[in-house]
């Protein structure tokens, strides 16, 4: 199967897009499961109920957190994530569900997507409904850990860092501003359960299109695989582009084993005949979180 094969399926369509880590690699932000990060061995991601009950816990996210926020919220679209803002503006695109934490499909003029788990720009306490915006955070952060390592690091699947405990044991992790309590990135980690709100919402995306195009995943977790499951029962056509075995490829109508900037690229240039923006051109500005 080649793109031209792809482009042929998706041409005339209104297509959903599932998107995961694999779409922003390419902006320098890793992920658990390309082949890469697989070779370099296993890697535990954080667990939601753990986060909860543990102290240590807490500290140790937030000592690695803002270690890597600096990278992280640096980072740029990819030609992955333009192509797709692309085909949305030229109507082929009525929708994109992404698994992702990052917020580049907006920054790259996304409209129409919905966060499966999330955004690591926005914060939560577990104890009041107060929000506040990560940047501010960060800033406290800084105040409450002088001197403390917050620029530019290596980073981790979870936007974080890798730190020797030595440094985390003397960390001071931030509070809520309004009731003193514990805060927690407002994303869904391992083990906690999408918002059903925002599950129906992606049902229905994927029951008003007459195509899903899967990108940069594996779908080994069942919060993005459900949807894959969802166009097999409505027997629309779906294409899968990732690295890597993929949960449910064989339901797939076609699957391109190849990385997902170079591939969509190529399949949006086949379905919109004119030139994408190159690997250097200005994206729009990254929103700040609301």
């Amino acid at each position: 199967m080649t793109i031209q094969n792809a482009i042929g399926l998706l041409r005339g369509r209104n297509v959903a897009v599932l998107s995961g880590a694999g779409v922003s690699t390419e902006s320098g932000i890793p992920d658990y499961r390309s082949p890469e990060s697989l070779a370099k061995g296993p890697r535990r991601p954080i667990q939601g109920p753990e986060f909860v009950r543990s102290e240590l816990l807490r500290r140790r996210y937030w000592a690695r957190a803002m270690a890597g926020w600096e990278t992280f919220r640096l980072a740029r679209p990819g030609p992955a994530h333009r192509a797709l803002a692309m085909l949305e503006q030229e109507g082929t695109v009525a929708a994109l569900i992404t698994q992702n934490v990052d917020r580049l499909h907006h920054a790259a003029g996304s409209q129409r997507v919905t966060e499966l788990h999330g955004a690591l720009a926005d914060v939560i306490c577990l104890d009041c409904p107060a929000e506040e915006d990560r940047e501010s955070v960060q800033s406290r952060m800084r105040a409450l850990n002088p001197g403390w390592l917050d620029g530019p690091s290596p980073m981790a699947p979870d936007g974080d860092a890798d730190l020797p405990d030595a440094l985390i044991e003397r960390f001071v992790p931030p509070t809520c501003l309004s009731c003193g309590g514990p805060l927690k990135p407002k994303v869904v980690f391992f083990g906690d359960h999408v918002a059903r709100p925002i599950v129906e919402a992606a049902y229905a995306q994927i029951d008003a299109a007459d195509a899903l195009l899967v990108v940069g995943t594996s779908l080994v977790v069942f919060s993005g695989y459900r949807f894959l499951l969802r166009a097999c029962e409505r027997k629309i056509p779906i294409v899968i582009v990732n690295r890597g075995p993929v949960r449910g490829e064989e339901r797939a109508a076609l699957k391109l084993e190849a990385a997902a900037g170079q591939t969509l690229t190529a399949i949006a240039e086949g379905l919109v005949p004119q030139s994408l923006p190159g690997p250097g051109a200005p994206s729009h500005p990254r929103p700040t979180a609301s």
